[in-house]
């Protein structure tokens, strides 16, 4: 789950993870967060997702933030985008528009990184990373996110007994055992995927659940 195994996986184009289209959750239930069309959003570990764009698409200022570059460059290739490039830190910065990926480790992001930014969204990021390493991944986003920050979570919910991630399962105790300090975790959207992914029922899951979080410090 170190560097090499993402970047492995892009250069072999197995990322099963992609969506070929927005995320319908996102569609739901972004307008819930009542933001500003201003308003900067987080992306991390956000790949080549459609979603970047429909973000900033509502106008708002979008940071994406992923380790493989093959990722980043395809997403502006697909679009027949060229973007500006320049370095930031420890980042590589692709940007077009009011969106921005920095293409690098999401750990060495810093506050000054994402001062702006009033939400953040996750579809895929937590349920990507093994238990110690989600524990350092939500503490270091509660840590760099401004304090009136709020924003969406995906999770998966299964019998990680019968198959190991990614993704991996993450239940809401968990999610709030990870968002402590003054977080509000509230649960919006919950829905059964068994069906739609051939790996799960070649696991012998017996259920398996997207479940959807709102996040908000109170």
């Amino acid at each position: 789950m170190q560097e090499a195994f993402w970047q492995e996986r892009w250069a072999r184009s197995q990322i099963g993870f992609h969506q070929e289209k927005v995320n319908g959750y996102l569609r739901r239930h972004w307008a819930r967060l009542g933001l500003s069309e201003e308003a900067a959003v987080l992306v991390p570990l956000c790949g080549k997702s459609l979603d970047l764009a429909w973000l900033a698409e509502q106008g708002h200022s979008v940071i994406g933030v992923e380790l493989a570059e093959r990722a980043v460059q395809d997403f502006f290739a697909e679009r027949d985008v060229q973007p500006q490039i320049a370095q930031h830190g420890a980042f590589k910065v692709y940007q077009a528009g009011k969106l921005r990926i920095l293409c690098g480790d999401f750990f060495a992001l810093s506050r000054e990184d994402v001062a702006d930014c009033l939400a953040f969204y996750d579809r895929a990021a937590l349920i990507a990373l093994p238990t110690e390493m989600r524990e350092r991944y939500a503490a270091h986003l509660q840590a760099i996110l401004p304090p009136t920050c709020q924003g969406l979570l995906v999770t998966l919910v299964y019998d990680q007994q019968r198959m190991d991630g990614p993704p991996f399962s993450v239940a809401y105790a968990e999610v709030a055992q990870r968002f402590t300090s003054g977080w509000e975790v509230r649960e919006v959207e919950r829905k059964d995927v068994l069906s739609g992914n051939p790996r799960f029922v070649e696991s012998q899951l017996e259920a398996v659940e997207e479940v959807v979080f709102h996040l908000a410090r109170r």
